[in-house]
């Protein structure tokens, strides 16, 4: 029995670019996890969605405001972006919890 999946090229195109980005927000996400720890209350969902929107955002960022043509976002420069703009939607969040937790607690 073939478990292989026949897809069209187009098809077989789109899964494998999902599949990249993915993993390249998931070594993202470790990394800046790393470098900036703290309790997240959501564990690894979430910082793989950090990871993967910080990935997907900051090399978008980078190639707008320097107007690159040939940008590739899976190079050093595209995994530095990715990771200042991971770093700070991580930062962002932790200061959300942050300020949710002080409110619900001066409720109290």
């Amino acid at each position: 029995m073939d478990a292989s999946l026949n897809l069209a090229p187009a098809a077989q195109h789109w899964v494998n670019l999902i599949l990249i980005w993915l993993g390249f927000g998931a070594i993202v996400a470790i990394v800046v996890r790393s470098l900036l720890p703290g309790r997240e209350p959501s564990g690894m969902i979430s910082m793989l969605l950090i990871g993967v929107v910080g990935t997907c955002v900051g090399p978008l960022i980078v190639s707008t405001v320097w107007r690159i043509e040939q940008f590739n976002p899976i190079s050093p420069v595209g995994f530095l972006a990715s990771f200042v703009c991971s770093f700070l939607f991580l930062l962002l969040y932790q200061v959300g919890m942050a300020m949710s937790k002080r409110r619900r607690h001066l409720r109290d």
